[in-house]
């Protein structure tokens, strides 16, 4: 068994080269909370899909009727190449980005673990599976039974990955790898989140030892551990096996580009517990692993979640906001590759939750007290998490906002219609002088997000009043409600976007009158400017007679 406390440290900084791997520089970040843990017995699983290359939108894949032989094609998601076919079962569910019609939501992160064991003739890829396992399953637990049944019967064709599964009941986290060429399948384990706590994952391995006859909590591959025996990666004894360290060895980017955002979010959901930042910066290779869970110590509501999805190591040592690389104006993001040299020595910039290559992310909320077609909310956005709006797209709507569909534009075609175009627009232009406009983005952000929460309450139980009559009606009616909010947001952000332009233009700001003025830089930038100065920019205390 690897002991990770054992790694040396030299070693866990010459795998600082992992941070500059496309696996880990596109990475996602997911967030579980158990219905315990919420502040109306929502479950809440989250996700924020990072790619430097993708085009974020919303799919909606209605429920359907298949006939006897009717196939699947499996697309590849992240590279569009055509993997196979699979049969279709009698029914196939309603699915609105990722959530379906029986408030199932699935995210997922890479960890891409030990390369050997990717099959090149599998068929199915996380992508197409979290979409398959949508369309076929009503709970969680089934979900996950659809996802392992698949591989095991036509083949995993990704990297190591964790999924985050939730429903109205329950949130799952399950962790999958394959066999390797010429060996069909996968090896997994999924653990549910105890009721009270919170969970996340974020591009690395997360679930270690675990119970070996808790069927209620626990779900694993037969061969799990006996596949491990057989590569020579485990000897121990089973209770002592770990998933995460033998499938997915620990290095210094697994620690500091990946469990980092996972520590970020358990020391906001329980700071009482003060877990160490020693646990990821990866310069201490006796420290504590970061847990798989932590108890909520505040009941969580929508908004605690989203803003948890909107972080930047605020208030810690790793605090993108703070130092020469935010430069003027505080901006908390960093321009790739994630590590650089300077002479023989090697840095690196932080990957913290909140990124500017996301191309959508989202809340998913799953509640057991409303009928299904009320109760699931996919709380969705595009571009960073930190200047995004969350809007409220209902799981049993049948259409999206234009604005978000499909189709309406793409990564190499921009468009004013389009969501994703428009709210880059607007962050792009924020980030030349950040810690400013911020304000002005969150200001409206604010007066969105709020007037949704605001609603909500309001807003379902008309759709209940609805719902008791005809189910049709209340879905029509949430229908108009989630595509006329997301065509609003997106026009109410070109505005935005407009007024930016203009308050902002050509480095001055405008006040509130409209006059043009022109705010110096904050002290602390110029000071650095002054000390790097060599004499070139200082001006004499008497100015020299020019000669005539």
């Amino acid at each position: 068994m690897l002991d990770h406390r054992k790694t040396a440290p030299a070693a866990l900084a010459a795998a600082a080269l992992v941070l500059s791997l496309p696996g880990a520089a596109d990475a996602c970040t997911s967030i579980l909370v158990s219905k315990g843990a919420s502040a109306d017995g929502s479950t809440f699983i989250t996700y924020a899909a990072d790619s430097h290359d993708l085009y974020g939108d919303l799919p909606l894949r209605p429920a359907a009727q298949h006939a006897p032989g009717a196939q699947r094609e499996i697309i590849e998601w992240d590279t569009g190449k055509f993997l196979g076919r699979i049969p279709q079962p009698a029914v196939t569910y309603h699915v609105v980005g990722n959530i379906n019609e029986h408030q199932v939501a699935i995210g997922e992160t890479t960890f891409t673990g030990r390369k050997e064991l990717q099959d090149p003739e599998g068929r199915i890829d996380y992508g197409s599976l979290m979409y398959i396992a949508l369309e076929r399953a009503r709970t969680a637990r089934e979900a996950i039974q659809v996802m392992t049944d698949l591989v095991a019967e036509h083949g995993y064709a990704s990297t190591g990955e964790s999924f985050s599964i939730s429903d109205p009941n329950e949130a799952w986290i399950l962790e999958m790898i394959g066999k390797g060429p010429k060996r069909k399948g996968a090896v997994w384990v999924a653990r549910r989140i105890p009721d009270g706590y919170v969970s996340a994952h974020a591009n690395h391995a997360r679930i270690r030892q675990f119970p070996l006859d808790e069927p209620k909590t626990t779900l694993y591959a037969k061969d799990v551990i006996s596949f491990a025996r057989e590569k020579g990666w485990f000897k121990g004894k089973d209770a002592e096996f770990s998933f995460a360290e033998t499938y997915a060895p620990l290095d210094f980017g697994a620690l500091r580009a990946c469990d980092a955002r996972v520590w970020s979010v358990f020391r906001r959901v329980a700071p009482g517990q003060s877990l160490p930042s020693s646990m990821v910066k990866g310069q201490d290779p006796k420290a504590e692993r970061v847990p798989l869970w932590v108890k909520a110590e505040k009941p969580l509501a929508v908004r605690d979640v989203m803003a948890l999805m909107r972080d930047h190591f605020e208030g810690t040592e790793l605090d993108l906001s703070k130092g020469v690389g935010a430069g003027p104006f505080s901006l908390p993001y960093r321009w790739r590759p994630m590590t650089f040299k300077v002479d023989d020595k090697e840095y690196l910039n932080e990957r913290a939750i909140s990124t500017q290559q996301t191309g959508f992310s989202f809340v998913a909320q799953s509640r057991a007290t409303l009928p299904a077609a009320v109760g699931g909310v996919l709380w969705f956005g595009v571009d960073d998490t930190y200047s995004t709006v969350y809007v409220p797209m209902y799981c049993s709507i049948h259409e999206v906002p234009r604005s978000f569909a499909v189709g309406t534009a793409d990564f190499k075609t921009f468009s004013w219609d389009s969501a994703f175009w428009v709210f880059n627009f607007v962050s792009n232009w924020a980030y030349s002088r950040y810690s400013d406009m911020i304000q002005d983005v969150q200001q409206v952000q604010g007066e969105l997000e709020g007037g949704f929460l605001s609603r909500q309450a309001e807003l379902e139980k008309a759709a209940m009043t609805l719902y008791k009559d005809s189910p049709g009606l209340a879905r029509d009616y949430l229908t108009r409600y989630s595509v006329s909010q997301g065509d609003m947001v997106t026009a109410r952000w070109r505005k935005l976007g407009e007024s930016l332009m203009v308050k902002y233009l050509d480095g001055n700001v405008r006040d509130a009158q409209g006059n043009v003025t022109h705010p110096d830089y904050p002290e602390g930038w110029r000071r650095r400017i002054a000390a790097e100065d060599d004499g070139i920019l200082r001006v004499p205390k008497e100015p020299q007679k020019v000669a005539q």
